[in-house]
């Protein structure tokens, strides 16, 4: 028997909800954005959109859940003994899978500071970032790097790369190309540095 459009047993209507929750929240703002609005741009009746999500800043919740992972195994873009090309490698992996959801990405850095849960899902995933670019930065130079530079150098990147996509809107600012002073900058003065003191061991940091 098939299932009518907008019930509660269409496993799509949920999936309408929040594409339309997206581009309306993109376009008007999440507060100027009522759930009937939604509702009429998704197809369904405006009560499915509360069976779904019972209060409008779910939706929001829901959306963060739709980023792309942006958890890469080092050893996909590790060239040992280079650190400049390694994180090279890495942002333009990061930049390839946020290509797909620039609109949505923009949409909750806005929406974090007035949306706690928002806040805090952003905040997770750049912890998960700064320890990709560390495990990055450890792999690529096989040990003799300290571990205060290898600190400051990963939030500093992570810092780049989270702006970035914070801003991003149409295509524009893509590529790791406009990030490649950075990058070079930051593998320089680990090259350049490092001593016995506090050196981070050749293996992944955990």
């Amino acid at each position: 028997m098939a299932r009518s459009k907008g019930s509660k047993e269409d496993p799509s209507a949920r999936e309408r909800i929040l594409v339309a929750a997206e581009e309306l929240f993109a376009r008007s703002g999440f507060e100027a954005t009522p759930t009937s609005r939604i509702a009429e741009r998704a197809g369904v009746p405006k009560g499915l959109v509360h069976y779904y999500f019972r209060r409008k800043s779910d939706l929001l919740t829901a959306l963060v859940e739709r980023l792309p992972d942006e958890r890469i195994e080092p050893a996909r873009v590790v060239v040992p003994g280079d650190i400049a090309e390694s994180l090279r490698r890495l942002v333009a992996e990061l930049d390839r899978r946020l290509s797909a959801s620039r609109m949505l990405s923009h949409l909750l850095w806005r929406e974090a500071d007035t949306h706690r849960a928002v806040r805090d899902a952003l905040q997770a995933r750049f912890t998960v970032l700064v320890h990709q670019v560390r495990s990055v930065i450890t792999a690529a130079g096989a040990g003799g790097l300290a571990l205060a530079d290898v600190e400051s150098a990963s939030g500093l990147l992570a810092r780049a790369v989270s702006y970035r996509h914070s801003v991003a809107r149409h295509g524009e600012d893509a590529g790791p190309d406009l990030m490649e002073r950075e990058l070079a900058f930051i593998a320089e003065a680990l090259s350049g540095r490092g001593g016995p003191r506090g050196d981070v061991p050749s293996q992944n940091m955990a």
